[in-house]
């Protein structure tokens, strides 16, 4: 059973058709949409300020998603994935949005719709990224425009497998 623990008094709230792997953590608060998944070693962390979550987002296997105390809360739209390993930290990612593998994203930071942050990019306080662009790089930089097809053939398609998945677990 995931870990979903209060803290001041204050409890995660999950949407409908969420699944919560057994060792995922949820803490504080957290506002979680429908359809959502937290995976294996996930870890929500809304500690020390708020964490909202929309529909249809995936936090895949280790990803941590946390904020900074009185300074930066975290946002993220709907029909995102944040990969394997990745770091969200006190910033805010519009919907349609794929956070690649073992990437960061730091405070203040937004991400528009429909880009793609790629695996191992790490995205310096206050990067705006904006709508329609993939970054990629340590520090991350724009290296092209998104194309539809990625948008459908990437971003929708890693959203929709994982509400798939999700289905295998809650049987």
């Amino acid at each position: 059973m995931a870990l979903i623990k209060s803290v001041r008094g204050i409890n995660p709230t999950m949407g409908s058709d969420c699944y919560l792997a057994e060792n995922c953590t949820i803490v504080g608060e957290v506002e979680m949409g429908d359809q959502c998944s937290v995976w294996f070693n996930a870890v929500i962390r809304g500690d020390v300020h708020y964490i909202k979550i929309g529909n249809k987002v995936n936090v895949q296997d280790g990803a941590v998603i946390h904020c900074t105390y009185q300074k930066a809360p975290t946002v993220i739209g709907n029909n995102v994935s944040i990969g394997h390993n990745a770091l969200v930290h006190g910033c805010t990612i519009h919907d349609n949005v794929l956070i690649g593998m073992g990437s960061i994203v730091m405070d203040g930071c937004v991400v528009e719709s429909n880009s793609i942050i790629a695996a191992g990019a790490i995205l310096l306080e206050n990067t705006h990224v904006k709508s329609g662009s993939i970054y990629a790089g340590v520090p991350a930089k724009k290296v092209k425009d998104i194309t539809p097809e990625l948008v459908s053939g990437e971003i929708n398609r890693i959203a929709n497998n994982y509400v798939m998945y999700s289905g295998w677990f809650k049987e």
